[in-house]
């Protein structure tokens, strides 16, 4: 990795990670060029404020969970790409129901993603011991958009839509959410907030650290897996 880019588990392992492009549990339905292991792999600033983030919310029993960190160039690509295959009648019920694919350009998926800088993440709160999610009922894929035990399973609290929801729900602040959804994403801004970060007005889990160190560079390193023998210190030197 390029200097000053760090696991977020050598930093805090404490925060879960649910890395959802280097599996098939995504919108393009396999894992994604570049990311050749489950890790979150941020610049050291970023990983630090996680770092306080988690310390705060673990004082209310609550902890956060990242779907998706450092996203190299190659994967924007894919993503790109996918775009240009026919529709997955599975992928379109279950991430974008009510748009269709030439839709999710640029607003939801960027052609030059933030993420590449690699001060953005994807994440949510979660409870400090999460167990396993409930699952939804058999049958046919439920949207993104169901109320939460209806959709597809994860750890998260009530954020009123899961995670890569393309759609006018997923946009931070809308009118079409119970208190209990509204309280809980206000309470991930604000603390995320607190620490630097900036929030991406239409995907309520996309935070971006203010004060990145690579506003304007671009990176394609893959993802590769962590040496399990690290440990901070051995990172740190």
């Amino acid at each position: 990795m390029p200097k000053g880019f760090v696991y977020l588990r050598d930093v805090d392992p404490t925060i879960l990670q649910d890395m959802r492009y280097a599996s098939e549990h995504n919108f393009t339905g396999h894992a994604v060029p570049g990311y050749d292991a489950p890790e979150c792999v941020l610049v050291s600033q970023a990983a630090e404020a996680l770092k306080a983030v988690q310390a705060e919310l673990r004082e209310k029993q609550l902890a956060l969970k990242v779907y998706d960190c450092y996203r190299p160039a190659r994967a924007v690509k894919a993503f790109v790409t996918w775009a240009k295959l026919p529709d997955d009648p599975k992928a379109k019920s279950t991430y974008y129901p009510a748009l269709q694919k030439r839709d999710l350009f640029p607003d939801y998926v960027a052609l030059v993603s933030s993420h590449s800088r690699g001060a953005t993440m994807d994440l949510t709160i979660v409870p400090l011991n999460p167990g396993e999610p409930a699952s939804p009922p058999p049958g046919t894929p439920t949207p993104c958009t169901a109320a939460l035990g209806k959709r597809a399973p994860d750890t998260s609290i009530d954020m009123g839509t899961a995670f890569d929801c393309f759609d006018v729900k997923a946009h931070t602040r809308v009118p079409a959410l119970t208190p209990e959804q509204q309280q809980n994403r206000q309470m991930l801004v604000e603390a995320m907030s607190r620490q630097g970060f900036k929030n991406y007005e239409k995907e309520w889990w996309h935070f971006t650290l203010e004060r990145e160190p690579y506003p304007d560079t671009v990176f394609d390193f893959p993802i590769t897996p962590r040496a399990q023998s690290a440990t901070p210190a051995e990172v740190e030197k």
